[in-house]
C-alpha cells in the first residue's frame, strides 16, 4: 500500500461540487503537483489530506490509517505547509521550532537533535536567535517548512510553497522540495506551470474540482502532441520551398514564418499525427537543390498542455483520455 493513498474523494458545499471522486496515491521518494487555476480544487483537496476539511464522501489513509478513523496517527505521519504558515513573529526562530516540536510531542531527549537538523537542512542555523517578525518571506517559509519536518513525518503536504518568493528564493526552495522528495512522499499545490515542471514526477490537473489529466510531465506532453510539427529553414525563395515542401507525402501544411536573415525562409511544417517526415523532408530538398540549414521538432509545452485541458473548449472524451488506464 501506497503511504498517501485517496479514493474517491469529493466535497460539497451545499448544492455546489466543489471536488468531484479524486483518487490518487503516494509513495516515499515521489512527488506528486496539484496543478490548476485559483479555484480548481487544490487547496480543498490539501485540506482534505490533513484532516483540517473533512470529505464528502470517499476515504483517505497515511501509512495504512484512516483520517475520519485515526486522524491523530494521520497527524503525526504528516508535515504540513500552508501557503501561509502559522508562525509567531515574536519567538526567535530556535523558540518558535522549540514550542512547535512540543505541539508535535517530539520526546525531550531527541528534541534538540531534531530542531539542530531542521535547522541545518534549511540552512536557517545562521538566523536561529532572530525574531521570525523580522525575517525576509524566503526565510519564513523555510521557518515553515522546517516546523513541517521536525517530528520526521513519511509524508510532506505543500500548500503553493513557493508565492511571494523571489526568483532566487523560488531556486533555492525547489532544491529543498526536490532533497525532501527523496526521503518523504510530497503532494504540494500550485498553479504555476514552471514550479511543477522543475520538481514533480507526475502531475494531476485540476479544473473545477475535476480531474482533467495525470500522468507525469512528459507523458502529458506526448498524450497531447497529436500531429507532429517541424520547423524547416532553407536557403531559397519563399515560393519554390514552399511548393516542394507541400508535396511531400504526409506533410499536411507547410506555413510560411515571417522574419529570418535575408536569403533564408522558415516554414512551420505540420505532419499526420504519429508521421515522422524527417528524412523525407531532407531527402526533397537535396533532390530539389535547397541547402538545408535548419530541421528541428517543436515540442508541445506543459502550458500548451495546460491550456488545452483548462478551457471550455477541452471535451469530454479529450478529458477521460487523459486520465491514467
Amino acid at each position: 500500500m501506497a503511504l498517501v493513498d485517496v479514493k474517491g474523494v469529493a466535497k460539497s458545499y451545499g448544492g455546489h461540487m466543489g471536488l468531484h471522486d479524486l483518487t490518487f496515491s503516494v509513495d516515499r521518494g515521489q512527488i506528486l503537483g496539484l496543478l490548476g487555476p485559483n479555484g480548481a480544487g487544490k487547496t480543498t483537496t490539501l485540506r482534505i489530506l490533513t484532516g483540517f476539511l473533512p470529505a464528502s464522501r470517499g476515504s483517505v489513509t497515511v501509512d495504512g490509517f484512516n483520517i475520519d478513523e485515526q486522524p491523530f496517527e494521520v497527524r503525526r505521519r504528516m508535515g504540513y505547509l500552508p501557503d501561509n504558515p502559522p508562525l509567531y513573529p515574536e519567538m526567535t526562530v530556535r523558540r518558535y521550532l522549540q514550542f512547535m516540536a512540543e505541539l508535535r510531542l517530539v520526546p525531550k531527549k531527541v528534541r534538540t537533535a531534531r530542531i539542530d537538523r531542521s535547522l541545518e537542512l534549511l540552512n536557517l542555523k545562521d538566523v536561529s536567535g532572530r525574531l521570525v517578525g523580522h525575517l525576509s518571506r524566503g526565510y519564513r517559509q523555510r521557518v515553515g517548512l522546517a516546523q513541517a519536518i521536525l517530528h520526521e513525518p513519511p509524508v510532506l503536504v505543500m500548500d503553493e510553497p513557493t508565492v511571494g518568493l523571489d526568483p532566487r528564493q523560488i531556486a533555492d526552495m525547489r532544491e529543498l522540495v526536490l532533497r525532501l522528495g527523496k526521503e518523504h512522499a510530497v503532494v504540494l499545490s500550485s498553479h504555476i506551470l514552471p514550479e511543477v515542471q522543475a520538481v514533480c514526477g507526475r502531475i494531476i490537473i485540476l479544473d473545477k474540482g475535476r480531474v482533467v489529466a495525470e500522468d507525469t510531465p512528459e507523458g502529458l506532453r506526448r498524450a497531447i502532441r497529436g500531429n507532429r510539427t517541424l520547423v524547416v529553414t532553407v536557403r531559397a525563395a519563399a515560393e519554390a520551398a514552399q511548393d516542394l515542401l507541400r508535396r511531400i507525402e504526409r506533410v499536411t501544411a507547410a506555413d510560411l514564418q515571417p522574419g529570418g536573415d535575408p536569403g533564408e525562409t522558415t516554414f512551420r511544417l505540420t505532419a499526420e499525427a504519429g508521421a515522422d517526415v524527417r528524412a523525407e523532408v531532407s531527402a526533397a530538398c537535396a533532390r530539389g537543390g535547397l541547402p538545408l540549414l535548419e530541421l528541428r521538432s517543436v515540442d508541445v509545452s506543459l502550458e500548451e498542455v495546460f491550456l488545452r485541458l483548462t478551457t471550455e473548449e477541452a471535451s469530454a472524451h479529450e478529458l477521460v483520455d487523459r486520465r491514467p488506464a
